[in-house]
């Protein structure tokens, strides 16, 4: 793919995999290849191993490039196909050094995890993506921004300097701040990525995205790319009552500033047969009380277990 197909194929819903645990805490990559492969042929066109909601920070480095190379697997295994959009991050020479092994199994793009670090300019925002950027001219590169004081100039900057800067997946949940950087950048120059999931997609849809995250995916895809076509038509009636329907299970995940995230997503899945519940420290699996929520949640939402 080109930077050009790669930017038009980011316009989605952009799914992002759990990494099953089993009891004893051990990664299952022989059950992750299988449910990337049932995610894509649910029809989800993007796929992002190693992103948060796979526990990114909590995996080894040996985990991460399983995941990636597993994640491939499982797109080719479907009968579909899916772009990969491979997570990177730590320091500036570890990010490259997971964009080289992403380009080698056939990923089409990178999704830059947020710096971690104390301090950060706005130079230095540029010069540690352009890094990347440079290094792999043909890889597209999408920052993930959490970091509200990342702005429209600082992010048209990178985009004037990096060529392949092809999509943007945006987390801070203020839809007119996010509204004025895409008009600050263009529109048509990145894809715009609502990184904030079901529950604030249709609102930062009508500042400018053309797509969104979802952990949901990893239950079942059809609501998501349900809403997804839903805003595509300008049906909003139609996406808020999809919006309606998932928000609980959403606002379950951002109980206790996100603590649930992962939690509520892999509880879920527990109750539907497709994996444990299992998490890793520092997260911790769903209370009792919070599990039974979840089994009604479940219920709403019409998701049968797998038999």
């Amino acid at each position: 793919m080109n930077l050009q197909e790669i930017r038009a194929a980011l316009r989605t819903v952009c799914a992002i995999p759990v990494t099953p645990f089993r009891k004893d805490g051990s990664a299952d990559f022989d059950l992750f290849r299988q449910l990337v492969t049932r995610m894509v042929d649910g029809g989800i066109s993007v796929v992002t191993p190693n992103g948060n909601t796979s526990e990114f920070y909590s995996l080894t480095s040996v985990e991460h490039r399983r995941q990636l190379e597993d994640a491939s697997v499982g797109v080719w295994n479907s009968q579909n196909q899916a772009l990969v959009l491979a997570g990177v991050g730590f320091d500036a020479q570890t990010a490259i050094e997971m964009a080289d092994l992403a380009q080698t199994i056939g990923a089409q793009a990178v999704m830059v995890h947020q710096p971690v670090h104390p301090y950060r300019s706005d130079d230095g925002w540029i010069a540690y993506h352009k890094a990347i950027a440079d290094a792999f001219p043909t890889l597209g590169l999408v920052p993930y921004v959490r970091d509200p004081s990342i702005n429209g100039a600082t992010i048209k900057r990178l985009a004037e300097a990096c060529p392949n800067f092809v999509g943007i997946k945006y987390a801070v949940p203020n839809p007119p701040l996010f509204t004025k950087i895409v008009q600050e950048v263009g529109s048509e120059r990145l894809a715009w990525i609502c990184g904030l999931a079901e529950s604030w997609a249709p609102f930062f849809w009508v500042g400018g995205a053309q797509g969104f995250t979802s952990g949901l995916v990893n239950l079942t895809t059809h609501l998501s790319l349900e809403m997804q076509a839903a805003l595509e038509a300008g049906n909003y009636p139609r996406a808020m009552a999809l919006w309606a329907q998932v928000k609980p299970f959403e606002d379950l995940r951002a109980r206790r500033d996100n603590a649930n995230n992962v939690s509520a997503v892999k509880e879920a899945m527990a109750q539907l047969g497709l994996c444990e519940r299992t998490v890793r420290p520092p997260i911790s699996e769903l209370p009792e009380t919070e599990r039974a929520e979840v089994s009604q949640i479940l219920k709403q939402l019409i998701i049968e277990p797998v038999t």
